[in-house]
């Protein structure tokens, strides 16, 4: 799961290796906080935060699959 945050966050950016994804547990959920370069908050997020939102729903389908609940943050 991890990996594909990264991989995805990584696509979306024009600095790539400054994407960081880290992992926590919270209330039987896992979070993944997403870390990218300050002038790439924005391609991350999106317009009215489509691609954020559509970051979520993509990472949520992939964690139902595997019966796990996630959640997806991205944090400046």
């Amino acid at each position: 799961m991890k990996e594909l945050l990264t991989y995805i966050a990584q696509s979306l950016v024009d600095q790539p290796d400054q994407v960081t994804v880290t992992e926590r547990e919270s209330g039987g959920e896992t979070v993944y906080e997403l870390h990218v370069a300050p002038g790439d908050m924005g391609k991350v997020i999106g317009r009215q935060g489509k691609i954020a939102r559509e970051i979520r729903t993509l990472m949520r389908a992939v964690a139902q699959k595997q019966g796990k609940h996630i959640n997806v943050d991205i944090v400046d």
